[in-house]
């Protein structure tokens, strides 16, 4: 069982080679991402970091917190800003930083920072929804659509583009070590950075927690109770996207591409899924199928090991126990340490009987 089209060949059939691979990977972003999302919005002439306080906590003396404006100059001379927070480990820098968006949510706890200042990372926070409401009402009006005059992107790209602004900004800062900067982000946080890593190549290693459909999960393998593009409109929740894909509502199998192509935008850097066992709208064994599609490529490339995946019991949401298995990830191709854990496990062994095509369901 293996996904269509095959990422090591071009549209017209012929192999890919190494010297040849940027010529695919174009014909793979000009498939998914501007059919599917929308594009991605202009990057603006210019984006600024400005320092609004910096100070050591008193209940954690040796770490750093500061937070920062980070604002994108756009070429008519209007501006676009977004908060961005750091908090900063003891000891000699720059650091590796984990980037999250999902500061609209609470998940990311005390315990879960403690976890990632102690491993040796910043902790980069923001909230992607600054740059666009997660409001089927009035997402329009708000963030940088009140800023640009063509708004033919849904709101996962605006979110996306609110990472690559904070990626912006945390290469100017002098802490960051600035070609190990890692993503996080949960359900549409998880779909946003999929979608950002596979379009900024600045961005060093990539992980997208039971993101499902329009993320890490296939548009043509489901389980059948997994999301598709008509529940999106059931949720109210189909303007992530772009026209065009709404287009295909009850018809997700006559899609041209799938999301293993976004798996190829980020190869050959690491990439990371983590799942819940019970999380059956995100259809974590179509995400095991996709990466091990995904495989190969990443074989081809000589870093097999740099995709991996991860199963846990429970259900939707971004646990501690997630953010463990990222941080090990981390430490694995971020730090160089290495572990015995294992990022490939064998999972669905009934996969076939767990997953159908979009058509048959």
């Amino acid at each position: 069982m293996k996904m269509k089209p095959e990422l090591t060949r071009f549209n017209n059939g012929i192999p890919v080679t190494i010297s040849n691979w940027h010529l695919r990977r174009q014909e793979l972003y000009d498939a998914i991402v501007p059919h599917e999302y929308g594009a991605i919005p202009p990057a603006g002439e210019k984006t600024f970091v400005i320092q609004r306080s910096i100070h050591m906590p008193e209940a954690w003396p040796k770490i750093t917190h500061a937070v920062y404006d980070v604002v994108t100059e756009f070429e008519n001379k209007t501006y676009f800003s977004q908060t961005l927070t750091l908090w900063i480990p003891s000891g000699k820098g720059p650091f590796p930083a984990l980037l999250y968006g999902d500061n609209c949510w609470s998940y990311f706890n005390e315990e879960i920072l403690e976890n990632v200042l102690k491993r040796g990372y910043i902790a980069a926070l923001f909230d992607r929804t600054e740059a666009a409401a997660d409001n089927k009402q009035n997402y329009k009006e708000t963030g940088i659509y009140k800023l640009l005059p063509t708004k033919n992107f849904g709101a996962i790209s605006a979110w996306a583009w609110a990472y690559h602004r904070c990626v912006d900004a945390l290469v100017q800062l002098p802490q960051v070590r600035n070609n190990a900067i890692a993503i996080s982000g949960h359900s549409r946080g998880g779909k946003t950075t999929l979608l950002a890593g596979a379009t900024d190549d600045r961005i060093a290693l990539i992980n997208s927690n039971g993101s499902g459909t329009g993320g890490a999960a296939p548009n043509h393998w489901k389980t059948d109770k997994a999301e598709t593009i008509d529940s999106f409109f059931g949720s109210g929740n189909i303007f992530w996207f772009s026209d065009k894909f709404k287009d295909y509502r009850y018809q997700d199998h006559k899609l041209s591409y799938d999301q293993h192509f976004l798996y190829g935008l980020v190869s050959p850097r690491p990439l990371l899924f983590t799942e819940a066992r019970k999380d059956s709208a995100a259809n974590p064994p179509g995400t095991y199928l996709a990466c091990q599609t995904a495989l190969e490529l990443y074989e081809f490339f000589q870093c097999g090991e740099a995709i991996g995946w991860s199963l846990r019991d429970g259900d939707h949401a971004h646990t501690l126990e997630d953010f463990i298995s990222l941080l090990n990830f981390m430490d694995r191709h971020l730090l160089e340490k290495k572990n015995s854990i294992d990022f490939q496990p064998k999972l669905f062994e009934n996969i076939s009987e767990l997953i159908k095509k979009s058509s048959e369901l």
